[in-house]
């Protein structure tokens, strides 16, 4: 996929440094668990959806980066908000810090709050609850009609273990690009052809950006 291709969407994803943005994103795309460096500005990902090209930018949670990363949200269709389940603090900054930063995103722009390293944690030791979540990010789209997608935009995940991320791409796609039912099942087959291929191979698909 050309770089030079429009995008049809544009994602960004928005936390605090070392939540664990960048593992996510290459969990999605390589279906892999990679521990990475921290972000420096932003680093820029492409995605194919059925017919649809998709720009996912990962931007710097360091405060100093605050203004590149206001300037990364410009046009952007969706964002993922992530935060440290172990880290209270890192949840916190959602709103005070991250969500203001969306002023320059798209109007409609969906707001997917998204626990990470869940792996990490106990039931019993967990400081912010599912209904936490769930309510900060009813309250981060209440200017959204959000039926065309199933349930609230909270997803709980493990970059290592692969829990809830593939849900929530998906989640924006369906609301953001909702595909046909033949278009849904060949983008089934392309992700099933495309992961066999890795794993038979090794290689990376061409493109593909994680690791950099």
């Amino acid at each position: 996929m050309s770089t030079k291709q429009k995008a049809d969407l544009k994602v960004i994803i928005m936390g605090d440094y070392n939540v664990g943005k960048t593992s996510l994103i290459c969990r999605y795309i390589e279906n892999k668990f990679k521990p990475q460096e921290p972000t420096v500005g932003a680093a820029f990902f492409l995605k194919q959806w059925g017919p649809y090209n998709v720009a996912v930018w990962d931007t710097a949670g360091d405060e100093k980066y605050a203004g590149l990363s206001q300037f990364y949200c410009r046009s952007a269709g969706a964002a993922i908000l992530a935060f440290d389940i172990n880290e209270p603090k890192s949840f916190e900054s959602l709103w005070a810090r991250f969500t203001p930063m969306l002023g320059s995103a798209n109007d409609d722009c969906l707001r997917v709050v998204v626990a990470t390293k869940m792996d990490l944690i106990a039931d019993e030791k967990r400081e912010i609850s599912v209904e936490e979540g769930r309510r900060l990010a009813r309250e981060m789209n209440e200017h959204l009609d959000l039926s065309k997608a199933k349930g609230d935009p909270y997803f709980e995940t493990s970059s290592k273990s692969g829990q809830g991320v593939e849900e929530v791409f998906e989640y924006i796609f369906q609301h953001c690009l909702p595909l046909s039912a033949e278009q849904r099942k060949k983008q089934d087959k392309a992700r099933r052809d495309t992961i066999d291929l890795l794993e038979d191979s090794g290689e990376h698909s061409p493109g593909k950006k994680c690791g950099c």
